[in-house]
């Protein structure tokens, strides 16, 4: 089977910042976890380089919306490398390749019959590229989302025939109630749909930096239109010579941030339905990681840099705080002091400490060897039916959900060498096969919540198992017993040693 999962494409008028990094890192635990299924996976994550957004920070910059873009896709590129992302391709809207597919279908649309040539008046924000209606607007004249004045806009442009998918939307969202997810953004994305649709611009005249309209070229096409149809764009071209569209598409998950609900789960389907294109199987619409009760934003300069908190704690642990400390599909705080919490507590005491310990006990009473034993009945009913648990979850996109599944067994694990005191074992010689049974429950539980581990911490996952001889990272090993004893383990050192933070620099 094939499974295709997207990121949405970020803006390029500012540098990468932690929000970024949650979507990603998310999407990277479904294409690792789906990978070690044997499925044929394709990961695509990239750069939205087109519409005001960029031309404004550009035009601030002092430099042109292309040298713009070029710089700050390599930032993302470069981020998306060093959180271990396994995206198989990267798109950029200024992709030549992606124009034409634009051009293509938005010539399709108009085609079709779903295009037509009007007037725009009304609210736009120039940082959300979003035509605001009166019911979104805070104050009478505020974007809620950047807190600006929005002036009153009037432009000649094409419009969509948005209006005219009320119906088919309405029927999608009966028929396929798990089409977005969580419920509440389901339901959330029905009252707009129920509310009434309005037919929205396709193109804006006022700019130049865009896809040119095929049949207008004095106008370029509305970014968010340009902006969305990169999920098909991308398997047209992302393998050089090879057309993957028949393979992937329709894209099996989609992640979103809850601030472009409205594009992803409104405009989106109408579009794909007027292209005559399959719809994707799923949305998945999350929270956002909040500071100071606001959600991490350039424009409102509450961000943390992810590459300081790499180069501090490393990849893995970020990827994990992330994933751990706010349940993904809700909002949440994040914090340094919450981070340090993590480190220290799970990632260091928790598992870095289950692995030392329980490498040291075999080192010291079997000279290194894992010993030959059937898994204790406890160990092995706790560890009952996890695979299928982590499997179901992950389908729904419970990415947090399954990681709690998985942690709550590295706890299991440290109960039990705790119960069982191994080191007490080792002094009676006539408890021997006690205390084989006893490190090979806890070596194998250790193989076994690593190899569910890898997708979210897959340095670290990797690393320990090649230490425990135990390289197989499929999911049909993530299952105690199914690996017995015999391997000859290495030495590991610390998983996650102790990190002094820096000092904040006095004012």
């Amino acid at each position: 089977m094939s499974y295709y999962v997207t990121t949405p494409i970020y803006y390029v008028n500012g540098d990468p910042h932690l929000g970024h990094v949650y979507t990603t890192v998310a999407a990277d635990v479904l294409a690792r976890h789906m990978r070690q299924r044997g499925e044929e996976v394709f990961f695509l994550t990239g750069t939205d380089e087109h519409g005001e957004p960029v031309a404004h920070a550009a035009e601030r910059a002092g430099v042109t919306p292309r040298e713009l873009a070029d710089r700050n896709a390599e930032r993302f590129k470069r981020v998306a490398a060093r959180v271990n992302a396994s995206n198989d391709f990267f798109i950029r809207t200024s992709d030549p390749e992606h124009h034409a597919v634009v051009s293509k279908i938005v010539s399709r649309l108009k085609q079709n019959g779903h295009v037509y040539e009007g007037t725009y008046e009304g609210f736009y924000c120039p940082r959300c590229a979003d035509f605001k209606t009166d019911s979104e607007l805070i104050d009478d004249d505020k974007c809620p989302i950047h807190l600006i004045e929005l002036q009153r806009e009037k432009e000649d442009n094409w419009f969509f025939r948005l209006s005219t998918f009320q119906e088919p939307l309405e029927k999608l969202y009966a028929e396929r109630p798990e089409w977005v997810l969580p419920g509440h953004r389901h339901n959330e994305a029905l009252s707009f749909i129920q509310g009434g649709l309005r037919d929205f611009s396709l193109s804006r005249a006022r700019i130049s930096w865009g896809v040119p309209v095929p049949w207008d070229p004095d106008q370029v096409v509305y970014v968010w239109v340009d902006a969305l149809f990169n999920y098909c764009s991308a398997l047209s071209y992302a393998r050089p010579g090879e057309d993957l569209t028949d393979r992937f598409w329709p894209a099996t998950v989609q992640l979103i941030a809850k601030d472009i609900l409205k594009f992803h789960a409104v405009f989106w389907p109408a579009l794909l339905m007027a292209a005559d294109l399959e719809l994707p199987e799923r949305l998945f619409i999350h929270g956002y990681l909040l500071m100071d009760d606001h959600k991490m934003s350039k424009s409102l300069g509450n961000v943390l840099d992810p590459f300081q908190v790499m180069d501090l704690y490393g990849t893995d642990a970020l990827r994990y705080y992330l994933l751990r400390e706010v349940a993904f599909g809700q909002d949440g705080s994040i914090s340094p002091e919450g981070f340090e919490t993590r480190y220290n507590t799970e990632l260091a005491n928790e598992y870095g400490n289950l692995a030392s310990r329980t490498l040291a006990m075999v080192a010291r009473y079997r000279d290194g060897v894992v010993p030959e034993a059937d898994p204790p009945a406890e160990l092995a009913a706790e560890f009952e039916g996890l695979v299928e648990t982590v499997r179901e979850r992950l389908d729904r996109v419970e990415v947090s959900g399954a990681l709690e599944d998985i942690w709550t067994r590295v706890r299991v694990l440290n109960r039990f060498v705790q119960d069982h005191e191994p080191w007490k074992l080792a002094k009676d010689p006539e408890r021997a096969a006690d205390l084989d049974q006893v490190l090979l429950g806890a070596i194998e539980g250790l193989r076994v919540v690593s190899v569910l581990l890898h997708p979210y911490l897959p340095e670290t996952a990797e690393r320990l198992l090649a230490v425990l001889g135990r390289e197989d990272l499929s999911l049909d090993a993530a299952r105690l017993g199914a690996v017995g004893g015999g391997a000859r383990i290495g030495e590991l050192g610390q998983l996650f040693p102790k990190v002094e933070a820096p000092e904040p620099s006095p004012a």
